[in-house]
């Protein structure tokens, strides 16, 4: 069982940064590959980045690609997502997910998460 608490987020002006953090429990963190995903009001919740299991690979989606790096800290059982140039549009709640992986790779696709964080609010102001 991994418990996952996402923090850091909050309201920012559009140009402004962020950085979301989410600590995980247990002592297995670095078998999983993590990722973050965001739900927006009224759409369906969608891939934003993904990191393998020694942060070795990292995947973004195109939407946050050159604005927002994923990473972790294995030490810290801790995995960010560093917002910059934030946008209105990236405006959701943001959710990081665990997914107990064998290889060294990561996932986008939100089925293969095995554990989820309860969420952190970002909210982006014109």
């Amino acid at each position: 069982q991994v418990q996952l608490v996402e923090s850091g987020g909050g309201l920012v002006q559009a140009g402004g940064s962020l950085r979301l953090s989410c600590a995980a429990s247990g002592r297995t963190f670095s078998t999983y590959a993590m990722g973050w995903f965001r739900q927006a009001p009224g759409k369906e919740r969608e891939f934003v980045a993904a990191i393998s299991r020694s942060g070795g690979r990292t995947y973004h989606a195109d939407s946050v690609k050159g604005r927002f790096t994923i990473s972790r800290d294995n030490a810290k059982n801790t995995v960010y997502l560093q917002m910059n140039s934030l946008k209105p549009d990236d405006t959701a709640v943001y959710y990081c997910a665990a997914d107990y992986r064998t290889f060294d790779s990561a996932s986008g696709e939100e089925y293969e998460y095995d554990y989820w964080g309860q969420g952190t609010q970002v909210t982006v102001s014109s």
